[in-house]
């Protein structure tokens, strides 16, 4: 095990590697038969139809979920802690696997990095991660953009054709409105100066529609929110046939469905609903399956991937994007229903430096020093701090699923600050443990993973937080209240247009809630922390995703397309030409 204070998490990575399993070994290890392993070097993909058909009358495993306090702009470490806990899970002797989210090309390449955790808990082979693994993103890309090549030659045709001329060959005009087409194209990277474009440019009748349209990241695709929560192909197939691509003259939605290019777009895809094999440095197994938004969408790996891991591992440990009052929310009352899963517990992870920061600590920006508020002792910032962790905490038990707080210690956390956070917890009869994964790999994670196994124990069950009769402005506010601690909700007038449609239209009744709002805060508003008290949350737009079945009230605004930053990663990125290995990656 490598010093991650002198080594870089990439060189951590290739250490672990030297040391890594055959396939073989794993697929032994894992019972899994050799025609259920779809071969792709290091990371195979594993598949799901086969595994599932010969394994569905085997009991599941227990089923863990990571989510955090709200973090600051350098996050909480929810895909370390994962990983860390899969590692301590792995030195009790436990038989322990996860899945987690693909990571972007967009943010990889730009300011945050992978998601492939950090030090010594971290994912593997990490090059392969962070850059592209098995193409599921790619074939997300192609459906997509199909989808638009499908609508901007539909439009050219039906402009340069007569309605004779288009029965003949077997098309019916859809009268699409070009101010209302809603989807444009993906690539994923953060590349702002494709946000809005105009296309189709060109002499005469055969250059395409000209119209004004956009880019935005792959993993922002409906397409990928779809893949998130499908059950299986035939649901996937379901799901990308009903996608709305634009409005007709009329104002009735055009799906793929619409263009007949829904069986295209899943050819493009039907490979992407088998997880890819990684593993953790530690060398337990590791899942990866989809990479949806956490903000917009739903911010978790798939239900496919959760159905499979629960039936190969005795213990499942997976992470919700964002903070519990986003991630979990989403986790609880929308994956867990879709799903039908039972999850057992919810490892919230927290840092001091950010319940310093809710207790009134100074700005954390990142890419600046911290201030010495953060790295210096001062237990009366940490407990004033501690209304935010006990806040997701109530979250948590309301669900019915049971809480253990992680404080996913850092080098300057001080003896004093931890034992604070511990004796709040006890008084509040909430397990708490202390774990130093990045440090120390799953060494470091035992204390967390003894409690984790412990609080497994418990039987319990899920309570969601609305039924789904209940009408969407209901559950809005009673998710406002009772999740972010609002006084309230006030919707705009097209909001209140749009929301009272939906109401009133059976179509929508069995439509997921996925709220849109800020991660840095409970409110809407990123520069309120802690536990703000007497505020409503404005609600200005509703957006459909149709395929995908989300109704997505907007709480902000949003980008689809991210921007890059001025000092982005890829700067340091490079190759080896002797042996073709990767550095820079973080």
């Amino acid at each position: 095990m490598l010093d991650p204070t002198k080594f870089k998490d990439w060189e951590i990575a290739e250490d672990a590697e030297r040391t890594l399993p055959s396939v073989e070994e794993f697929r032994e290890k894992m019972g899994l038969l050799p025609d259920e392993i779809i071969p792709f070097g290091k990371t195979p993909k594993l598949d799901f139809i086969k595994i599932m058909n010969r394994l569905k009358d085997k009991p599941d495993g227990k089923f863990i979920e990571v989510t955090a306090i709200t973090p600051t702009p350098l996050g909480e470490g929810k895909s370390t802690t994962s990983l860390g806990l899969i590692q301590g899970l792995g030195k009790l002797g436990l038989n322990v696997g996860g899945v987690l989210r693909q990571p972007s090309g967009g943010p990889t390449m730009n300011v945050k990095g992978t998601a492939a955790g950090g030090g010594n808990a971290l994912l593997i082979p990490m090059t392969e991660f962070s850059l592209g693994l098995t193409g599921d993103i790619n074939d997300i890309m192609n459906a997509h953009n199909l989808a638009m090549v499908a609508l901007n030659a539909r439009m050219q045709h039906e402009r340069n054709y007569s309605d004779k001329q288009l029965e003949k060959i077997g098309l019916k005009r859809l009268d699409i409105d070009p101010e209302r087409v809603e989807m444009g194209w993906v690539l994923d990277f953060c590349a702002q100066g494709l946000r809005n474009i105009r296309i189709g440019r060109g002499e005469g009748k055969t250059e395409g529609f000209e119209m004004d349209s956009k880019f935005g990241i792959a993993v922002g695709s409906e397409l990928m929110a779809i893949l998130s929560v499908a059950t299986d192909l035939k649901d996937l197939r379901d799901r990308i046939g009903n996608i709305i691509v634009a409005y007709n003259k009329s104002g009735d939605p055009v799906t793929t469905a619409d263009l007949e290019v829904d069986g295209a777009m899943t050819a493009w895809m039907r490979n992407t609903i088998n997880p890819t094999l990684c593993y953790t440095v530690e060398h337990q197994p590791c899942l990866v399956h989809a990479g949806p938004f956490a903000n917009i969408a739903i911010g978790q790996s798939s239900i496919i991937g959760d159905r499979l891991a629960l039936k190969l591992f005795d213990y499942h440990v997976t992470e919700s994007g964002f903070a519990a009052d986003i991630g979990f929310e989403k986790f609880w009352n929308v994956k867990a229903r879709l799903s039908g899963l039972k999850p057992h517990v919810s490892v919230l992870v927290a840092t001091i430096r950010a319940l310093k920061m809710h207790g009134g600590g100074p700005a954390v920006v990142a890419g600046r020093p911290l201030p010495s508020e953060y790295v210096e002792q001062n237990l009366d910032l940490l407990e004033k701090g501690t209304g935010n962790l006990f806040h997701h905490v109530n979250t948590i038990l309301k669900s019915g699923i049971k809480p253990v707080v992680c404080i996913n210690k850092f080098a300057t956390d001080t003896d004093e600050e931890i034992a604070l956070i511990r004796r709040l917890c006890a008084e509040k009869g909430v397990r708490c443990a202390m774990s130093e994964h990045w440090m120390y790999g799953g060494e470091g994670a035992k204390e967390l993973a003894e409690l984790v196994v412990e609080a497994c124990e418990e039987e319990g069950e899920i309570n969601y937080l609305y039924d789904l009769s209940m009408p969407l402005r209901e559950r809005v506010e009673l998710i406002a209240k009772e999740v972010y601690g609002a006084d309230g909700v006030d919707w705009s007038p097209l909001a209140t247009e749009k929301a009272e449609r939906f109401e009133n239209d059976p179509y929508f009744a069995d439509f997921s809630t996925m709220m849109v709002k800020t991660h840095l805060s409970l409110t809407y508003d990123p520069t309120l922390k802690g536990v703000p008290t007497g505020w409503r949350l404005p609600i200005r737009d509703i957006l459909v995703y149709g395929g995908a079945k989300f109704l997505c009230p907007m709480a902000g605004t949003i980008s689809m397309m991210p921007g890059t930053g001025s000092d982005p990663a890829y700067r340091r990125i490079d190759v080896d030409t002797e042996t073709g290995a990767v550095s820079g990656l973080f």
